[in-house]
Formats: structure tokens, sequence, C-alpha cells
């Protein structure tokens, strides 16, 4: 068990300002754009900054703001200066400390936050407790840059979805499906992380089975499974690299997997039974998991999954669509608004494929919903039942043409009223990423034109037992090596040339990575810098997805009488006049 850490300021993020003051995250944004005596950033990033919670108090109090004293956010800083910004390691450690389950490798909490978080049980119950404080990991903006994981609302969408029979009724007004007569037994999700879906679908009853790469994620899935009363078997490794549930074949298969992944063993598994639809390409993970979850699907079971908007109609996985069609396996496409995503502001679909009983079941239509235009506030209850205008039951020959687009909004006949209100959300969205955007990309002065020190090989590291590579990307093993500075200078030109093939293909090979040596100060320069520029460079993508959309829906709304073009106002020799 590690001592005490020495204590740190107590710093919040803005979704914790919004906790504690009984207000949204909206409101503090408004906040912070309305009020310039509003405290500025201490620490963070700009799109993850940490303010100093001394100094919200008091401009909280000046303003007559809602200000409730909250033992939960004493915990919070508490924790921070316990474990530091590993949040993960916090959670975990408060599990265990609730099961009394303190073994010799996990860090349990001491002290004051040990204290605190006796009262907080004692005041709201275990279970209650813990899974406020998996939701606040989940949704503090200081993970920003860290693995994504599944927003506790758009969980409780999935849930309430996976019971319904939505993807079978008739297309009314009326879906507010029954429970079906046969409920899920088992449940399975092969990407869990925090175990937010995999604890949340299917009845309580239902033996649950969750795979994870990162350890210290998946151990927190068990805990919040034993404190809520029943329990999960996690296994740690990658999915799509090392099934580790080859024999599974679940009721229900829920997951959110990662997004934008090229290298996810593609070369590995050409010939790997799971691509029944065909062999996912490579800038197409997303679809390599869905027929991961499909392989492990029961038949009659259902798998739902959590996908980006653009999987709906990349050319590079028209074909793999094409077959999900064709065979009947997909039933419905649900579009959910921008904002349900816990990691990003981009929309998001829910796809829900069923394995037939048998090879002569047909499909007569797939069912398309689109919610975009709905609220995210909305999705609060277990269950959403859509209206009739936003549900399209599409012939399979109407969606087999030479795109398979399988968007929602495609199909559903849209509302023209809400054009104007999701247009400026989206002005407003681009105007927010276009002043993030410099603030983002570091200042990097002029340098020499060369590098001092002589290379080392990523091989020699490995070798040297410095660096991990049984993650999707090197980690330092020592505070010797950083690993942002690690992780950079992989990316450089003459790495990335020893990395490719005489065809042309992209394969990092650890024998042949170079980097500069330099000591440990100097890597914290750089691999700051590299954060800086990943953060840049993420929200450079989210901008352009933003633009397009906002380009498409202006195209479409100037021409079909939803949205006008603005009075031109008057030139200054006319106003003189």
């Amino acid at each position: 068990m590690a001592a005490d850490k020495p204590t740190a300021a107590a710093v919040v993020t803005a979704a914790e300002i919004a906790r504690f003051a009984g207000v949204t995250r909206a409101a503090v944004s408004n906040w912070r754009r309305r009020y310039p005596d509003f405290p500025r950033p201490s620490a963070g990033t700009a799109t993850s900054p940490l303010f100093d919670l001394a100094e919200v108090r008091l401009w909280l109090e000046q303003q007559g703001k809602g200000l409730e004293p909250s033992g939960e956010v004493d915990l919070w800083r508490e924790l921070r200066t316990q474990y530091g910004d590993d949040l993960i390691a916090a959670l975990r450690g408060v599990g265990a400390h609730l099961l009394a389950d303190d073994g010799t490798d996990i860090e349990v909490p001491t002290g004051s936050a040990a204290i605190t978080v006796a009262g907080l049980v004692d005041e709201r119950g275990a279970r209650s407790f813990f899974e406020s404080l998996a939701e606040r990991v989940i949704t503090s903006t200081a993970r920003s840059g860290g693995e994504p994981m599944t927003s506790p609302h758009l969980a409780r969408f999935v849930a309430g979805f996976a019971k319904s029979s939505v993807s079978t009724g008739p297309a009314t007004a009326d879906v507010a499906p029954p429970t079906p007569s046969i409920a899920p037994s088992t449940v399975f999700d092969p990407a869990c992380g925090l175990g937010t879906l995999l604890l949340t679908a299917g009845p309580t009853t239902a033996e649950r089975y969750g795979q994870e790469t990162n350890p210290g994620t998946g151990a927190v899935t068990v805990l919040r499974a034993r404190i809520a009363g029943g329990s999960a078997t996690v296994a740690c490794g990658d999915s799509l690299r090392q099934d580790l549930f080859p024999d599974l074949r679940a009721d229900l298969v829920v997951c959110e997997p990662p997004v934008g992944v090229t290298d996810w063993g593609r070369d590995d598994l050409l010939l790997d039974s799971r691509w029944e639809l065909g062999v996912p390409p490579r800038a197409e993970s997303e679809l390599a998991w869905l027929q991961h979850c499909y392989a492990h699907t029961a038949p009659g079971g259902r798998a739902l999954l959590l996908l980006p908007a653009s999987v709906a109609y990349r050319r590079a996985g028209r074909r793999i669509r094409a077959e999900l069609v064709r065979r009947g396996l997909l039933c419905v496409v649900v579009a959910l608004p921008p904002g349900m995503a816990s990691n990003h502001s981009l929309p998001v679909h829910l796809w829900v494929l069923q394995r037939p009983l048998s090879n002569d079941t047909e499909r007569t239509h797939v069912r398309m919903i689109d919610l975009t235009a709905v609220a995210p506030e909305a999705f609060g209850a277990d269950t959403f039942s859509p209206a009739q205008q936003q549900i399209a039951d599409v012939p399979p020959i109407d969606i087999l043409d030479d795109d398979v687009d399988l968007s929602p909004t495609r199909y559903v006949t849209a509302d023209t009223a809400d054009y104007p209100v999701e247009y400026a959300a989206l002005r407003e969205g681009i105007r927010r990423l276009a002043s993030d955007l410099l603030k983002l990309l570091p200042d990097l002065p002029a340098g020499p034109g060369h590098l001092d020190g002589a290379p080392i090989g990523l091989g020699d590291l490995v070798r040297g037992g410095l660096v991990d590579l049984d993650g999707s990307a090197p980690t330092s093993r020592t505070d010797q090596l950083d690993t942002d500075y690690l992780r950079g200078f992989l990316r450089s030109t003459a790495n990335t040339r020893r990395s490719t093939t005489a065809s042309g293909g992209f394969r990092l090979d650890v024998r042949s990575a170079q980097l500069p040596q330099m000591d440990v100060r100097r890597q914290q320069q750089y691999g700051a810098a590299f954060r800086r520029l990943a953060a840049f460079e993420e929200a450079l993508r989210e901008a352009a997805a933003l633009g397009d959309r906002a380009s498409a829906l202006a195209h479409d709304g100037l021409t079909n009488g939803a949205l006008i073009p603005a009075t031109e106002p008057k030139s200054r020799e006319a106003q003189r006049r």
C-alpha cells in the first residue's frame, strides 16, 4: 500500500463544477463565455481545462450561483491528492475498499479519503455511491485524452432498446415496445471498459462476460458488478487479436468498440472464421468488431453496437454492409444526436443485428430511426419511444445500390422545423472548435535542424524491458522514458519510411525504429508537444466532420425552404443616406 502523496492544489473539471453547483455543463460553458471574471483554467489543456476549486467556490459565492458543498467533491479532491490523474486506480481502490478486498497490489484510499468514503456510504449506500463515482470518472473532461468510455445515459438508452421489440413492430406512433417473453440469459461485451454497457443491458439475472485490454478498467467492471450484488467474468486481452471466449454464444451482445484504429491486426487475421461477411478493410476496424460481436451471438440473439455515423456510408465498407442487408442480419439502425458519446460531440448510430434461428429466415425491411433532432437530455429514461415520423421501414432493394448507405437520415423524412436548431448547434460547435484549434497547436520555435545524441533502437528498449508492446501502442515501463516522447518519435518520417514494406504497406517493425537519446526532462518537453499535437489532430477531425454535416444541412435546408439566406447588412454609404 503506497504512502499518502504530498498535498496538491485542488482542481476540478467543468463537469465537476456543474455537479456541485447544481447546474448543467452547458450552464458552466455559458458562464465561461459570459463572465470575464470567471476563473481561468489553472491546469489541464484547452479541451480539458482544470480549475482551481477555491477560486471557483469564491466566484460562485460572489455571483450568488447555486453552490451546495458536497462530500463527493471533497472526496474527488482527496483522491486526486492520493492517486494523481490515475482516476481508474482511484476507482479501483475505492471499490476494493468497499468490498474489504484490499490486496497488496491495490492501493486503497487512506487518511481523509477513507473517512470521506465511509461517510458517503453511510449516507447513500455502497452501490449508489460507487456508481456515482464511476459516472464522474466517465464524464470527467480530464479523461478526454484517455480511452473512450460509454456514457451512462447512452448505456441506459441501449439497455432500454435491448428490452424492446421496436425492430419488429409496425411503424406507427405507438411503438412503446413490450418486453420479449424470453429474456436474454447471457450478456457479452468484448470491449467492456468500465462495464457500463455490460452491467446495464439485460436482466439482473443474466450471466455477464466481458473482455478488456486494460486490466485496471476490467477490474473495476468486476468490482461494480459485485458492489451491485451481482457478478461478471472479465478477461484481459485484445478481443480481435486474442479472443478469450471463442466458444461463447450470448443471447445479447453489446459493444461500443474503439474507433478509427488502423492497426487492429488485419494482416494476422485474414483467414479468421469470424469474417462471415468478408474481410474488413484496414480502415474499417469497426466492421471487424461488428463481425466479432455477431460471431458471439447465439441463434435468435441480438447484437447492439454503437458506431460512428461514418461507418454507415464509408465506401470501403459497402460490401460488408451489403452482405448484412442481403442476408437479413441487420434489423435496425438508429441515428442518435450529437453529444451522446462521452469523448466527442459527433453523432453516433446504434446498429441492431439478429442471428436468425434458421437459414431460410427472410427480412422484409430494415427499420431506420432518425433521432438526430432529439436533445440528448431526452434520453434520460430507460426507454425512449420514437415518433411515427422518425421511423422508416426500408426494403432491402432500396438500400442495395452503389453506396449501400445505412444512414437513417437518408430514408426518414426530416422535419424542416428542426433544421434551424441543428444548424445553429453545428455552427456553435464549429465556432468553439475553431477557437480551440489555434490554442492546441503548440508554439514551436526554430531548431538547429538536427538532434544531438546517438539514436537507440526501439527493439533494444523492448528487449531491455523498458518498453511494453502488449497494448495498441508502445508504453514506457520506466520513469526514465516518457511514453508520449516515445510514441511521437515513432511517427517521424524516418521511422515511417523504415516501417513501410516494399509493397507499400505499413507495419511497425520494432527492430528498425530509432529514437534520439535525451534526458528525461527534455523527453517530457517533447512529450507535452506531442500530446498537444494529438489533441489538435483530434479537434481537427471533429471540426471536419462537423463542417461536412453543417455544409450538407445548409444545402439541404436552403433548397427545401427550411433555411433562408440572412439579410445582407446595408453598406455604410446606404446607412449614411
